[in-house]
């Protein structure tokens, strides 16, 4: 069997053997018409009236719109939206689009203007969202006694907007919706409840799971409490192209996305693997290995016990914040690690990250990452081993690893295992 793992913008052929079982994305019909496809939605959306009626005598609005790091199609999407308001009356100059950077870096420039299109950045507002800045923040009520911060800008708003794209996530259940607010537009003292050690800790929360997810149902309240009139959600193919476009209430719009993308992304095993061969993903989510965590608690969740994990990823940018390197940097064992960050008092930023991280770890008994741009010493300090040969590799294992899965599309495709697994 051959397979290509995502790996940056280009992907990695590997060799299995026949009885390797290859788990997917099952390919959705392409949406011929993507453009009218989402007017269309715009126009007909689900649970909702129509965006244009919605706006119709607003005077500002706040269209959210995910970072970077996810590969939203905006250059489609946003300018039928912008158009739809501007319709309705709403001026050019009362419009804002706010990046839900969460905790991520700033997307600036030549970055900004590629996130969102040339005309777009040059015609209207665009703001990042900075959890720091507390002139940016406004408290609206508590959570398990954790405050809840927002975003001024999107607060302010006469018309709420909530855009992005749904696909599996490793805390949310699945990404889009509620999640363009929290964590996207929060404090960091807001994600400190959000992020805290029990919330990642707890055993539904995990990709693809609604139904009793904290993680997902303090997103749902936080967005009845400060309000969405809106979502457009879309859902994309390992080509980036338009499968899915679900527009109107936040709730009802999302959840109809979350079916689709569980149709077509999620497998369901009968037994753990002993071998897991996958990727963190391709870019732009690859981009630093703080995100390649989504790739390995995928694995992980498949792996039996002391298993092992061959991951590739390109991380170009090298590991990820300042914050997170520092963690990575005090050596700690998962198991160091877990002691110590299962107090409260202890929370850092990007602790997260390397808790589920950690979850793999812990989980493994060995976990190897191809990745030509990470140092060795960083993995080896998290308990991994750098590898220069991908498939000498994989070749090596094989003898005394039957059951091997391989997942070319790392957290894109989600495996479930049923019964004793």
């Amino acid at each position: 069997m051959r397979a290509e793992l995502l790996f940056g913008p280009e992907k990695l052929p590997v060799k299995l053997p026949e009885h390797a079982l290859l788990l997917e994305t099952t390919p959705a019909p392409v949406i011929p018409e993507p453009l009218r496809a989402v007017e269309a939605a715009l126009a007909q959306p689900i649970g909702s009236p129509p965006l244009q009626e919605l706006a119709r005598g607003k005077k500002s609005a706040c269209v959210v719109i995910s970072d970077i790091t996810r590969p939203v199609p905006n250059q489609l999407i946003l300018p039928p939206l912008l158009q739809a308001l501007e319709r309705a009356g709403v001026p050019q100059e009362g419009i804002v689009i706010l990046i839900a950077t969460g905790m991520h870096r700033p997307n600036l420039g030549e970055e900004l203007e590629g996130l969102v299109g040339r005309e777009v950045a040059a015609n209207y507002r665009i703001e990042n969202h900075y959890c720091r800045r507390q002139g940016d923040l406004r408290l609206v009520d508590h959570i398990d006694g954790a405050p809840i911060e927002i975003n001024r800008h999107y607060l302010d708003a006469e018309l709420k907007i909530l855009t992005g794209l749904i696909e599996p996530h490793m805390y949310a259940g699945y990404s889009g919706g509620r999640k363009a607010i929290l964590p996207g537009i929060s404090s960091l003292r807001t994600m400190e409840f959000m992020h805290s050690f029990q919330m990642i800790d707890h055993p539904r929360v995990t990709n693809c799971v609604l139904e009793g997810n904290p993680f997902h149902e303090a997103g749902e309240k936080v967005a009845r409490l400060v309000g969405a009139d809106f979502i457009l959600n879309v859902v994309i193919d390992q080509k980036r192209r338009l499968t899915g476009v679900f527009a109107g209430h936040w709730q009802k719009a999302h959840l109809a996305g979350c079916r689709m993308v569980e149709k077509h992304a999620v497998h369901r095993l009968k037994e753990r693997a002993d071998l897991v061969v996958t990727s963190g993903g391709g870019a732009p989510l690859d981009a630093t290995f703080y995100q390649v965590s989504k790739g390995l608690i995928m694995a992980r969740n498949i792996l039996r016990p002391g298993g092992t994990i061959v991951i590739a990823c390109q991380c170009r940018e090298g590991l990820g914040s300042p914050d997170y390197c520092g963690l990575i940097r005090r050596g700690l064992s998962a198991r160091e690690f877990f002691r110590q960050f299962r107090d409260p008092a202890n929370f850092v930023t990007d602790q997260w990250c390397l808790q589920t991280t950690y979850q793999a770890v812990d989980h493994a008994g060995r976990i190897l990452v191809y990745s030509p741009e990470l140092a060795a010493s960083d993995l080896e300090g998290l308990g991994m081993e750098k590898i220069d040969d991908l498939q000498a590799a994989v070749d090596a294992l094989l003898p005394d690893h039957p059951r091997v899965v391989v997942v070319p599309e790392g957290p894109y495709v989600v495996g479930l295992v049923e019964g004793k697994g």
